[in-house]
């Protein structure tokens, strides 16, 4: 366990030990293939500072994709500004995420885990724009882009 930038307290998912990952690698590979921040959030399911992300302001037409391990997970046209400080999507590309009963911090949340890594992405919340009604906040440092 290690305490995060805001002094809470960060461990390894419990959803890693549960299901197996089409990319697995050792916790120093990972931290060899991913920045400090990166593999922070990824590996350790820690948070970004809220408004931080330049993909907050990310208006092109593309993909967005895991950090870990490059599966695309959301497109461009399912992204819209929340407000909330983290890029935002109303929708997940097909078989990309999977979603996890988080309960840290003594509150019930569904985190959003990448399903080919299992890399914390962020969580997924029910106030989100139509058509979904969902809310896909995501760490940006989870993300990469890359322009269509």
């Amino acid at each position: 366990m290690a305490v995060g930038l805001r002094g809470l307290l960060m461990t390894t998912p419990a959803h890693a030990a549960a299901r197996a990952y089409e990319v697995t690698r050792t916790e120093a590979e990972w931290q060899k293939l991913l920045r400090p921040d990166q593999y922070r959030v990824l590996r350790k399911a820690g948070t970004e500072t809220p408004f931080t992300s330049p993909l907050n302001k990310e208006k092109r037409t593309g993909v967005f994709s895991c950090a870990g391990c490059d599966l695309p997970l959301f497109s461009s046209a399912t992204k819209f500004d929340s407000g909330t400080g983290w890029p935002s999507f109303w929708q997940a590309l097909g078989n990309a995420v999977v979603e996890e009963t988080d309960t840290a911090f003594f509150m019930k949340r569904t985190e959003v885990l990448c399903r080919r890594c299992g890399g914390h992405l962020g969580h997924v919340f029910d106030d989100g724009p139509k058509p979904t009604g969902l809310r896909y906040c995501m760490n940006g440092v989870s993300l990469n882009f890359k322009a269509a």
